[in-house]
C-alpha cells in the first residue's frame, strides 16, 4: 500500500512490514532469517494490541479504508454469471447502486450492491456511492422482478448517504427511500443484506430492509456520519471521534441493539488485508441463512420479516 492507503493507527504495523519486506530481498542467511522472525512475532503482537481495543474513530475510518473491498468486487469473487441491469423505466440509470441477476451456488439470485468507485474518475462517476431517487427505483423494479421469479435477493450497503442534491430532491428522494423500504418488508421473496463498509442514514437502509442483516466487523450503521453530527452538536467537525462514539455505529452496538443478525468477522488488520479471506467468510455465511430462509413458506417468511421489524432498537 502506498503511504496515503495507511491510516494513522496502521503505521507501526507499516513501518515493520517495510523492514520485513527489505531484509526478504535480501540474500538469507542465519542472523537475517532470525531477524524477520522477530520482526513477525513484534509484528503479530502490535497487530493484536492495535486491534484489540479499537476506537468507535477508527472503526470508521476502516469502514472508509481506500483498500477496502467494494461491491463490485464482492460480486465479482461471491457470484457467477452476473449480469448488469440499468435504469429505473422512469428518469436514468445511477451508476452509485450495481445491480443485476446473477448465480449464487448454482442457482439464480438477484445481487444490488452500492459502489464507491476506486480511482477519481471512478469515484466521479459513482457520485461516491451516494444514490439518486433514480438508483433506488431501479434497485426497486429489480426487486420485484426476482419476487416475480422467486430470486433470493442479496444487498451490499456501502454508501455515506444518499445524494442530497437539487436535483434529487426534485426528483422526490425521500419518497424512492420510503417506496424501497415499504416494497422490501413484502417481497416473497428471502433478503439478505449486508453492511459491507459505510451504512449511512436513510441512504443504506434503502437497501436495509431484509429477513438476515449482516455487517462486515468494521464496518459502521449510523443515522449520520459522525462529521455531520459533530458540526450539528459541537459546530465543528473536529469533535467526530466523539460523535462516533455517542452514534453507537459499529457492528457489536448494532448488535446490541437488535438492529442486525450478525457480524462477519474480518481477517487481522481488516478486509483489505486479505480479500481472499473475507470473501470465503461472507460466502459461507450468506449460503448458510439463504438456506434457513429457502425452507420457510413465504407466509412465514413475511410474518418473520415483520416481527424482526418491531424489534429494532429493543434491548430487554
Amino acid at each position: 500500500m502506498s503511504n496515503f492507503d495507511i491510516l494513522d493507527f496502521e503505521k507501526p504495523i507499516a513501518e515493520l512490514d517495510e523492514k520485513i519486506s527489505t531484509l526478504r530481498d535480501k540474500k538469507l542467511n542465519a542472523k537475517i532469517t532470525k531477524e524477520i522472525e522477530r520482526l513477525e512475532a513484534e509484528r503479530e503482537k502490535k497487530l493484536n494490541a492495535i486491534f484489540s481495543k479499537l476506537k468507535p474513530s477508527q472503526i470508521v475510518q476502516l469502514a472508509r479504508h481506500p483498500k477496502r473491498p467494494h461491491a463490485i468486487e464482492y460480486i465479482q469473487n461471491l457470484f457467477t454469471e452476473f449480469d448488469e441491469l440499468h435504469g429505473d423505466r422512469h428518469f436514468a440509470d445511477d451508476p452509485a447502486i450495481i445491480c443485476g441477476t446473477a448465480r449464487f451456488n448454482d442457482q439464480p439470485i438477484v445481487v444490488i450492491g452500492q459502489e464507491r468507485g476506486r480511482n477519481t474518475k471512478e469515484k466521479v462517476f459513482r457520485n461516491f456511492a451516494m444514490p439518486r431517487p433514480e438508483g433506488y427505483r431501479k434497485a426497486l423494479r429489480v426487486m420485484k422482478m426476482a419476487q416475480k421469479f422467486n430470486m433470493p435477493i442479496f444487498t451490499f450497503i456501502d454508501t455515506p448517504g444518499a445524494y442530497p442534491g437539487i436535483g434529487a430532491e426534485e426528483r422526490n428522494q425521500s419518497e424512492a427511500i420510503a417506496k424501497n423500504l415499504f416494497v422490501m418488508s413484502t417481497l416473497k421473496t428471502p433478503i439478505i443484506c449486508t453492511v459491507i463498509g459505510e451504512g449511512g442514514s436513510g441512504g443504506a437502509l434503502a437497501l436495509g430492509v431484509g429477513d438476515y442483516i449482516m455487517m462486515l466487523q468494521y464496518s459502521i450503521y449510523s443515522v449520520i456520519s459522525p462529521e455531520g453530527c459533530a458540526s450539528i452538536l459541537w459546530r465543528s467537525a473536529e469533535k467526530s471521534p466523539e460523535a462516533a462514539a455517542a452514534l453507537k455505529l459499529t457492528a457489536q452496538d448494532a448488535l446490541n441493539n437488535h438492529l442486525i443478525d450478525e457480524i462477519i468477522p474480518e481477517p487481522k488488520g481488516g478486509a483489505h488485508v486479505n480479500y481472499t479471506a473475507i470473501y470465503a467468510s461472507l460466502s459461507d455465511s450468506l449460503l448458510k441463512n439463504l438456506k434457513t430462509l429457502q425452507a420457510l413458506d413465504s407466509e412465514v417468511l413475511l410474518k418473520q420479516r415483520y416481527e424482526k421489524i418491531l424489534r429494532y432498537g429493543v434491548t430487554s
